[in-house]
């Protein structure tokens, strides 16, 4: 049985795609700040920044992985420039903020945290965005690096910047530095704004150490970000994980949904673990579900199936991921020639989950790979009246296409009753090819996940968008889509809760697919 290495081979293949609609790029220099009112990509998706960054040994124009947060009318959005093909990381951190639910945007560039933005470090990746009401703040956490990531060994940070009005951006604070002999990386932040939690106003921050096992780090700050404990992890470890995305209930329990690899039973999947006591002590791992990712993507692609989970305002957590479950040959023979939807379940209390359910965006058999969700559930609607949005990559021509023959698009379907139905999909952006995208050791990349996020009843995603590249330039650049959540008559797919694939496995028995595991890293 193969386990995780250092430069992590993981079963969720890989990501990706962003789109192609010939517009002309808005140039955005270092230290400068603008407003820009985009143009229009497709009926969706506009374009709101372009890389700025110059420096020879990066791939220009690019830029990738972004994370999406709001609050009230406001959505800020932080996102890699500049992305280098070899060791991972980019040049730099770029933010982007809407004050009118993503339909205009002011762009600039994280300061002080990369040597091409007036910092220290080398390289910087995995940026995630999330607000602190207790302390108005915006907090952006930050992957960093003095030389390069990829099995490097004590190179590594997680720092945070803040700002009070998402567009003056504080220098980096930091939260913890690896030791000579780890290597951190997927770093993930999140804050506890339920006024009548214990812990309200504690932030929480997660990242793994992948030359110690993949152990899970976790530390929280009570005041804004500023100031950070000592990590902790949970309690006698017994799984590899990576790709955690802490929530916060109302009643200040923290579930972080992960992928994993349980060391007892060999199985990897979707697992979770948690918090009761603010952040003190952590459990160790419960099963969601196997993962049955067809790895379809794997000879080109980075990423594709990292959880993605939100919370709504009972307290019910929802997380999505990418997984062929419901396709008649899901991993029957273990070549990966079926394809994948995206599946949600949910948990009130992150011991019990409900059975899987597909969200309805094509029909089974339909060989459209979808890939890479990211989900957004309104933080001030709960149970059969909660509002999801979910962004997510696909192509339509997976069983036959390559590196340069996918059409590649990114879609959004929203739901206004919880989920049980949804929207008609809606195409952001495309066609476009994946050897447009930034390249990587792993695969061509938008980015190991994407966020959405849901504000005045606007569902706002930023996405990756490539049209042909000029010699080797690139032209990767952010565009913005913000669609109102309209729900719709769409009905969602249930497994039993004994089945999980319909021809290969059980809730509790899997045979891994470890030939389908690919790496992950910053």
């Amino acid at each position: 049985m193969k386990v995780l290495s250092i430069r992590r081979k993981y079963l969720i293949a890989f990501l990706l795609f962003t789109m192609l609609i010939l517009v002309t790029g808005v140039s955005l220099g270092i230290s400068t700040l603008h407003q820009t009112k985009a143009q229009a990509a497709s009926p969706a998706a506009q374009q709101i920044s372009s890389d700025p960054f110059t420096n020879s040994t990066s791939q220009h124009q690019t830029q990738v992985e972004p994370s999406t947060a709001s609050y009230g009318s406001m959505v800020v959005s932080v996102f890699q420039s500049g992305r280098f093909a070899v060791g991972g990381g980019s040049s730099g951190i770029l933010w982007a903020t809407s004050f009118d639910a993503g339909q205009t945007w002011k762009v600039g560039t994280l300061p002080d945290i990369t040597v091409y933005a007036g910092g220290s470090y080398a390289r910087a990746s995995n940026a995630v965005v999330v607000y602190d009401q207790a302390h108005h703040t915006w907090l952006a956490s930050v992957l960093v690096a003095k030389t390069f990531f990829e099995n490097s060994s004590g190179s590594t940070s997680v720092v945070v910047s803040h700002s009070t009005d998402g567009l003056t951006w504080s220098n980096p604070a930091l939260v913890a530095a690896s030791g000579a002999s780890d290597y951190f990386d997927k770093d993930w932040i999140v804050c506890d704004n339920h006024p009548a939690s214990p812990y309200y106003g504690r932030c929480y921050e997660q990242w793994d150490n992948a030359n110690a096992d993949n152990l899970i780090m976790m530390s929280y700050s009570n005041d804004g970000g500023l100031t950070w404990s000592q990590a902790a992890s949970p309690a006698n470890q017994s799984f590899l994980g990576i790709g955690g995305e802490p929530v916060v209930q109302p009643n200040g329990h923290v579930i972080v949904p992960l992928y994993g690899y349980d060391k007892t039973t060999g199985a990897d999947g979707i697992y979770s673990y948690r918090s009761i006591d603010g952040g003190t002590t952590w459990t160790n791992l419960a099963e969601i579900a196997p993962s049955t990712y067809s790895g379809t993507a794997d000879p080109f692609y980075r990423g594709g199936s990292l959880p993605s989970a939100q919370v709504d305002a009972s307290g019910k957590v929802y997380v999505v991921w990418a997984g062929c479950y419901f396709e008649a040959d899901c991993l029957a023979n273990e070549t990966g020639n079926t394809t994948d939807d995206i599946v949600m379940t949910t948990t009130k209390d992150g011991l019990t989950w409900t059975p899987l359910q597909r969200i309805p965006l094509d029909a089974v058999g339909s060989d459209v790979e979808h890939l890479t969700a990211g989900l957004a559930v309104a933080s001030n609607t709960a149970g059969n009246d909660a509002r999801l949005a979910v962004t997510y990559y696909y192509w339509g021509n997976a069983g036959s296409c390559s590196a340069a023959t996918c059409q590649a698009y990114a879609g959004m379907a929203t739901s206004i009753n919880g989920g049980t139905t949804w929207s008609q999909p809606l195409a952001l952006a495309g066609p476009t090819t994946p050897d447009w995208w930034a390249d990587t050791e792993a695969g061509y990349m938008t980015g190991d996940y994407i966020t959405t996020a849901i504000s005045a009843n606007r569902a706002v995603a930023l996405v990756p968008v490539a049209t042909a590249p000029t010699g080797t330039t690139l032209h990767q650049a952010m565009y913005a889509a913000s669609v109102p959540v309209t729900g719709g008559l769409h009905v969602c797919d249930k497994l039993s809760s004994s089945s999980v694939t319909p021809n290969r496995v059980t809730q509790n028995v899997v045979t891994p697919n470890t030939s389908k595991k690919d790496y992950y890293g910053a």
